[in-house]
């Protein structure tokens, strides 16, 4: 048999092993360094946590939900979503929680997997699932050390520390801390938010799926493929906005601007939240609460640079201290930093570190020259900034299938051939060197301004050209291959 070893147990470490078990291997495990799956719906319960894709399009193909409560649900809905789906594909046997892969190193023959507790594995393909956003990203300010309170990422809350009547300063104005400021105004005595630069935001039609219609979804199935497919479009019109479309991108923008103007009366506030950078350089935010919250007399919004931390707040460049009991870190995930703490050695000793010492990338999004039998989901370029990432995933599962049936029939390893590597690498960079996301440095970036994350077309292209496996792409190399095992699938 074929053994496949998955590196995480998120949406797409399932995606990757349902789609497998239902092309008949079984020779599977998923590693996941928690005590449950969910990735990085198990890590974020900060007050709020939410969904900001629709839930129609936020669910595997393979398994619609009649029963979501609310168009865009919350974190317990969605894990218990993915917990069902993954007892229900036969998934949930195949994890082995508690483990955290500390190296894998490609032996000429097969993956040697390396556990921080010493323990050693072997698999002849290597998935790592790990997400791009899985590791929080916390900013080193001067002085951090120093504060007296409780300090902590939004994705990593302690549900143990007090909000109700304490002083609550949040740095950061992404996607967690619009959901979790509305949240914690009017428990904590005072919020002081530190932004750097404003959000796009825009109306979150968002509302509650009655008994009625979660009964018409269970009777009649096709009902949930037709708000699917209605979801979908209204992702092609957000994505045309992104991409800069000239009849769509300013109606939506015009959209942002009547949000702000309606739901923020005051001038000087509302000049605040107005952004300065282009529509969708970085994600746009779907909210109905973040702008009246902070119109709330105890929610102070701060745009003066941070200049250090002090043991009983935040002090800004204007020279004003601003204290807090407690500071939270909205800022974010180290998104191109991919598999980082992982070391992972390929053929003759390349460390993929080095490999992507520039700024990450792989044929497809999935898979690295001089890496054989390693497949990547959700990896470089594959990040979408307007629809469903598992869609995606799904994407990437079905071709990773495609090359494990090959690796079980011929007993190979497949490699991908450096040239086209190359070639695809300098077509997607050439794509979004054009697109919105140079225009502001974002979470998609390096500090050396190489979008890593973010796929430059449509999805349905990606699809495409994911959807079947062209052998000519790969090296196929006898000398290594490991001896023929049974075929599986």
């Amino acid at each position: 048999m074929t053994r496949v070893a998955i590196i995480g147990a998120g949406f797409g470490g399932v995606a990757a092993a349902a789609e497998l078990l239902r092309q008949g291997f079984r020779d599977i495990v998923l590693l996941e360094k928690a005590d449950r799956l969910g990735g990085v719906w198990r890590d974020n319960t900060y007050p709020g946590c939410a969904c900001d894709v629709p839930a129609p399009l936020y669910s595997f193909s393979f398994a619609l939900n009649p029963d979501w409560s609310r168009r865009y649900p919350p974190r317990e809905e969605i894990i218990s979503y993915l917990n069902r789906c993954a007892e229900k594909s036969g998934v949930s046997g195949l994890i082995r929680f508690g483990v955290e892969v500390a190296s894998a190193s490609w032996d000429g023959r097969q993956w040697c997997i390396t556990l921080t507790d010493g323990v050693t594995l072997e698999a002849d393909v290597l998935v790592p699932a790990v997400g791009q956003l899985s590791r929080p990203s916390i900013p080193s300010l001067p002085g951090a050390e120093t504060f007296r309170g409780p300090a902590m990422h939004t994705a990593q809350w302690d549900p143990d520390v007090p909000v109700d009547g304490r002083r609550i300063g949040v740095i950061g104005t992404g996607a967690s801390v619009i959901q979790l400021v509305p949240e914690i105004a009017g428990r904590a005595d005072r919020v002081t938010v530190f932004q750097r630069t404003a959000p796009w935001t825009l109306p979150k039609p968002d509302r509650r799926y009655g008994p009625v219609r979660r009964a018409a979804y269970r009777k009649v199935p096709l009902l949930m493929r037709l708000s699917r497919a209605a979801t979908w479009g209204l992702t092609l019109i957000q994505g045309a906005a992104v991409a800069g479309n000239p009849v769509v991108n300013p109606l939506v923008r015009g959209y942002s601007w009547a949000q702000r103007r309606w739901q923020v009366r005051d001038p000087e506030l509302r000049a605040k939240v107005t952004p300065v950078e282009p529509l969708g350089c970085k994600r746009v935010l779907f909210t109905n609460a973040w702008l009246p919250a902070l119109t709330r007399p105890d929610v102070d919004l701060v745009t003066e640079k941070i200049e250090e931390i002090t043991p009983d707040g935040v002090r800004t460049a204007d020279g004003v201290e601003h204290p807090c009991d407690v500071l939270v870190y909205g800022t974010g995930f180290a998104a191109t930093e991919f598999l980082a703490p992982i070391r992972i050695t390929g053929r003759d000793g390349v460390r993929l570190e080095d490999e992507w010492r520039g700024g990450a990338h792989a044929y497809l999004g999935m898979t690295v020259p001089g890496f054989p039998n390693m497949f990547l989901i959700y990896g470089p370029n594959t990040n979408t900034g307007n629809t469903s990432v598992i869609y995606f995933h799904e994407s990437q599962a079905r071709y990773l299938a495609q090359a494990v049936r090959r690796v079980a029939a011929e007993g190979n390893p497949l490699e991908v051939r450096a040239e086209r590597a190359t070639v695809y690498d300098q077509e997607i960079q050439e794509r979004l060197a054009d697109s919105v996301w140079t225009g502001c440095q974002s979470w998609y970036r390096t500090a050396s301004g190489r979008v890593v994350t973010n796929w430059p077309g449509k999805a349905v292209e990606y699809r495409r050209r994911t959807a079947r496996l062209d052998p000519a792409d790969f090296i196929e190399r006898v000398e290594e291959a490991a001896p023929q095992r049974a075929e599986a699938g």
